[in-house]
Parts: structure tokens; C-alpha cells; sequence
């Protein structure tokens, strides 16, 4: 009985350090793979084998709706599509916030059909509140862009019962794309949905615990997995949806200065004063996205810098656990 006890404890003490090691070397390798890549200076170092002419094209009499467009990403996002001529229908959390966003983008585009809906992305409520009103519109949806998105270090439960981060980074990202379909089906075979990840997505792996119920909670562990399940969601959408004309995309905007990485990482913030991308910046793949032909993008493909980035990094072990994305959107599909 006692070598039994010993052999069951040193089996968990092993399982123990390999995981340690893995999550050392995720770590690790997303630091150094980041500060190479994910800063000012990668984007300057990338941009050098741009296209200017792929930013030229105009996209009038397109609508394209961005979530989270009132600040950083999404209102650089949401601005560069309005100055290509689109329709643009901004999400907003803040009434008050999305109409100074609003006012900024038609003064400095001189486009007035840019468009404030109001809606709260943690309430699957409000979400169909907003899908609704939006189909009555009875317009095509060319181009959805997931942008909206959080960091709470704190565990926060949502009056519907759901944490705060995956209500917001999953859940509401999940339920908003399912709701357009109808409507973006209309705009195929162009229609397109690009879902604004982050590189903190190759620091863990694929996991069913999707609301961090087990453990000491970590909210940006719990971002990271949240940002896993946005890519691991648009290979899923890319293969159910494959006969729709949709086009799905992650990409990862670098490491951005805007105000959710000031206000969710401020050490962070702080430490890369200076090295960080702009706005402007980390939006530029989204906008690259939106306005190429389809048949130069890869469907369920995740990009960054104007091109079809890794989804796993070397030795991390995460490759495997996207086998779990089909219970996983089952679980989102019955939440909504």
C-alpha cells in the first residue's frame, strides 16, 4: 500500500513539472517570438514588404460592422473602412463614447454613413436586442469585425451568470457572428468575418473550461484562452460554413498601445513605453483583411502583419487540443 502511494504521488509530481515546463516554455518562447515581432519595431521591419496598393481599394456601398469601435483597435478599424467609402456601423458599449467616436469619423473622413449602435457585448440579451433591430434594417453584412474585447483581472459574474472576460471575448463574439449569418449570407460570396485574436493565445492551449471554474482564477490567463478559442472558433466557422460564401479570419494585431492594454496591463504598458504599436498599427491587418480579394486569403486562416501567421508555436503542445472544438461550440450553441 505505501509503494502504491508512493508511486501515485510521484506520477502526479511528474505530470506536475511537465506541465510546469510546458507553461514555462510558452512563456518563454511568446516573450521572446513577441518582443521580436509583436512591437513598433516589427511592424516597421514587416511593413517594408507591404503592398501600398493594397490599401487603395474602395469599398462604397459596402456595410461593414466593427464591435468594440468607440477606442483603440476598433476605432482605428472602424475609421479606415469609413475613409475606403463603407457603410460603417460601430458597436458600442457607451452611448455617450460612441457618439464622439461617431462625430471624429465622419469629420475626419468626410463619410457620413458611419452608424452608432449601442449594445452591451457581455449580454447575450442585448446582443439579440441588436441583432434583431440591425436584420429589421434589411441590409447585407460584407464585413463583421469581433474587435470588442476585455481583460478583468478579477473574477466578475454578468447579472446572465456567465465571467465577465469569456461573456465578453467568446461568448459575445460567438453569439454576435452566429446572429449574422443571415445577413451576411446575403453579401456572399464577399461576405467576411475577421475576429481580432492576440498573441496571448500561444501561451495555452485549448480547454472545456471555458468560464476558469477550475483553480486560482487568472484574468489574463483567462484572456489567453479566450483568444485560444476565438482561433480554434474561425477554423470551426471556416469548415460549417465553407458553402455559405463567408470568409472567416483571426489575425493578432501585435502589441498595440490603446486604452485597454494602459487600463488591463499597465506594467506592461509601462515597461514598452515607446516599443508599442499604434492604433493604426494593430489595426492595419484588419483592414487588410476586409479589403483583399478572397482568393488571396485563406479561410480559417490566422494572420498577422499582411500575412497567414502560426497558430502554435514550436514545442508549446497546443496543436492537439483544437480536437475539443466541435463540444465547445456546442456548449456556446446551447448558451445562446
Amino acid at each position: 500500500m505505501k509503494n502504491a502511494t508512493l508511486h501515485f504521488e510521484f506520477h502526479i509530481s511528474i505530470t506536475a513539472l511537465i506541465m510546469f515546463l510546458l507553461k514555462t516554455w510558452r512563456a518563454s518562447a511568446f516573450g521572446v517570438y513577441g518582443y521580436l515581432n509583436f512591437t513598433r519595431n516589427g511592424f516597421l521591419g514587416h511593413s517594408k514588404k507591404f503592398k501600398p496598393e493594397d490599401m487603395e481599394i474602395r469599398i462604397e456601398g459596402k456595410n461593414c460592422v466593427v464591435t468594440g469601435a468607440n477606442s483603440g483597435i476598433g476605432f482605428a478599424t472602424a475609421e479606415a473602412l469609413a475613409s475606403c467609402g463603407a457603410t460603417v456601423h460601430m458597436v458600442c458599449r457607451n452611448k455617450e463614447k460612441g457618439e464622439t467616436a461617431l462625430s471624429k469619423i465622419q469629420s475626419s473622413t468626410g463619410n457620413p454613413n458611419v452608424h452608432l449602435e449601442v449594445c452591451d457585448l457581455s449580454s447575450i440579451s442585448e446582443i439579440k436586442s441588436f441583432a434583431s433591430r440591425f436584420s429589421s434594417k434589411d441590409v447585407p453584412v460584407h464585413v463583421l469585425v469581433n474587435n470588442a474585447g476585455l481583460m478583468e483581472h478579477k473574477r466578475v459574474t454578468t447579472s446572465e451568470g456567465f465571467e465577465l472576460n469569456f461573456a465578453v471575448n467568446v461568448l459575445g463574439t460567438y453569439a454576435t457572428t452566429e446572429l449574422m449569418l443571415p445577413l451576411l449570407e446575403i453579401a456572399s460570396p464577399d461576405a467576411r468575418v475577421i475576429t481580432v485574436s492576440s498573441g496571448g493565445m500561444y501561451t495555452t492551449s485549448l480547454t472545456s473550461d471555458l468560464q476558469f471554474s477550475d483553480g486560482k482564477f487568472s484574468g489574463a490567463e483567462q484572456y489567453a484562452r479566450n483568444k485560444r478559442v476565438q482561433v480554434a472558433l474561425t477554423e470551426k466557422w471556416a469548415e460549417m460554413y465553407k458553402n455559405k460564401g463567408i470568409g472567416f479570419y483571426s489575425m493578432h494585431p501585435g502589441w498595440a498601445e490603446t486604452p485597454g492594454v494602459a487600463k488591463s496591463l499597465p506594467d506592461f504598458n509601462k515597461w514598452l513605453s515607446g516599443k508599442l504599436r499604434t492604433s493604426e498599427e494593430g489595426a492595419d491587418t484588419v483592414i487588410w483583411l476586409a479589403l483583399q480579394p478572397k482568393e488571396k486569403l485563406v479561410s480559417g486562416g490566422f494572420y498577422f502583419d499582411r500575412a497567414e501567421a502560426p497558430k502554435h508555436l514550436k514545442f508549446a503542445a497546443t496543436r492537439q487540443s483544437h480536437a475539443i472544438i466541435d463540444s465547445i461550440d456546442d456548449t456556446l450553441h446551447s448558451l445562446v
